[in-house]
């Protein structure tokens, strides 16, 4: 019973089937068959496909390293040509905020003076019309002074009335 219970349990490794052997030779011959047109055939088209997809991408490894380094150079060219203009822009603007400095400390030296001379001109004029004033004060004084006490006592003396304008315009400062 042990024997039909493995005879039963796996027919497929029954080596003492006569179909069995049959089998496995036929299995060797189509294995060796199979492994000769694979390795004769396919095998060595599979290689070369291989072989040439490896150096494309070295190829192409190769060409991006060289794109990189180029567009590094360029890119460092720009930096540098970027510092260069930015050096150049600040010296200019420098530049013309001196030159606009120079001019407008000129204009203002100019008009400072022009300004100099024009309030000297007016202190002149304004001392000469202060004087002039003074002048007519000094007579308009002497005359009210002198219709006043005309009026008030019917005489007046102008050198006296003179005279006391005078001190009381000393008096003030005014003289």
């Amino acid at each position: 019973m042990q024997e039909k219970l493995t005879r039963n349990t796996m027919p497929q490794l029954d080596f003492g089937n006569p179909l069995m052997i049959a089998q496995i030779v036929w299995l060797f011959i189509i294995f060796g068959v199979l492994y000769f047109v694979l390795s004769a055939y396919a095998l060595p088209r599979v290689a070369e496909v291989l072989e040439d997809r490896r150096r494309r991408i070295e190829g192409d490894l190769e060409a991006a390293q060289a794109a990189k380094a180029e567009a590094d150079a360029a890119i460092a060219a720009h930096r540098e040509a970027t510092a260069r203009a930015r050096a150049e822009a600040q010296a200019a603007i420098a530049s013309a905020m001196q030159q606009a400095q120079a001019e407008a400390t000129t204009r203002a030296d100019a008009l400072a003076a022009r300004l100099a001379g024009q309030i000297d001109a007016a202190e002149m004029r304004i001392a000469a019309a202060r004087d002039a004033a003074m002048g007519a004060l000094r007579q308009v004084s002497t005359e009210t002074a002198e219709a006043l006490l005309q009026r008030l006592t019917g005489e007046a003396d102008p050198a006296a009335i003179g005279a006391a304008v005078d001190r009381a315009l000393a008096a003030r400062g005014q003289a």
